[in-house]
């Protein structure tokens, strides 16, 4: 199985739609191994793997793969909700995680707000998370902003 396939095992065929559609839009391509914003190296679409050696290239369908697998890895913290969610909610919180961590995620007044059944507010609390070290980043606020819409979708 693919890691698209396995993806979409996990969250559904909507809410990978949406992932795939959205995350690279916001962590962009970059094909060759670079250091984000915080400093931090990474790859294609955000991809953070802190062996990689700077100027390293890598092709299209291993970012994409790259991608997948980290969506699905992140996708575990929606272990971190003991409610239902819609594919909206799945694809941002997803989205969310993938750039924050699954630790954060589920530490996060986001997720108690979840779990005690008030999504509406779980939701709002995505506008928060807009600083990378210690700065606001115009395109986490951009970022945020999509992600509170799909997940009050």
């Amino acid at each position: 199985m693919t890691p698209k396939q396995k993806l979409i095992t996990k969250v559904g065929a909507a809410s990978a739609a949406l992932l795939l559609s959205m995350v690279p839009v916001f962590e962009g391509y970059r094909p060759s191994v670079y250091k984000d914003p915080i400093g931090r190296l990474a790859v294609c679409y955000g991809h953070d793997d802190q062996s990689m050696k700077m100027g390293t290239t890598y092709t299209r369908q291993q970012c994409e793969d790259m991608l997948a697998d980290d969506l699905l890895k992140h996708a575990d913290a929606l272990a971190c909700i003991n409610r239902p969610l819609s594919d909206g909610q799945k694809a941002a919180f997803v989205s969310f995680a993938f750039n924050v961590g699954n630790k954060a995620f589920c530490g996060s007044t986001l997720a108690r707000k979840a779990n005690a059944g008030d999504m509406t507010g779980a939701c709002a609390e995505l506008s928060r998370w807009t600083l990378a070290g210690g700065k606001q980043l115009p395109g986490l606020v951009n970022r945020r902003q999509i992600e509170r819409k799909v997940c009050e979708s």
